[in-house]
């Protein structure tokens, strides 16, 4: 959603998929049904960063684990907010998000769906400065 991306973090093909892409993905009318919500509030939460979304194969599409429960996880739409203020653009906060980490359980991510969470946020934050 941002502009620029961090030098050493430039993507050179956003459609090509990275080692550290989620496993599942889900389309936006998909996220729509999970949420029950319109397209059109999907599309909006896409703009006030509370959904991450990335091209592949030509599609939006949005990381199925960061929308659980019929909810999107509770501290991702600060994280990402976070993370457009450092510089990241949406290629860049998935690698951020996906990337393993050995001081999580996995990725940041998954940690964002655990007791982790405020972490995962502290650390998102330190990027800015």
């Amino acid at each position: 959603m941002t502009d620029s991306v961090p030098a050493d973090q430039a993507a050179t093909g956003a459609d090509l998929p990275g080692p550290t892409d989620p496993a599942a993905w889900l389309t936006l009318p998909d996220v729509a049904e999970r949420l029950d919500l319109s397209i059109s509030k999907v599309h909006q939460m896409i703009r006030d960063r509370e959904l991450l979304t990335v091209r592949r194969d030509g599609v939006r599409r949005i990381p199925a684990d960061l929308v659980a429960n019929r909810t999107v996880l509770k501290h991702l739409p600060g994280v990402l907010n976070l993370l457009a203020d450092a510089g990241y653009d949406d290629e860049a906060a998935l690698r951020w998000l996906y990337e393993e980490d050995p001081s999580l359980p996995g990725t940041p991510a998954v940690a964002l769906g655990g007791d982790l969470a405020r972490e995962v946020k502290r650390r998102a934050q330190a990027l800015g400065f």
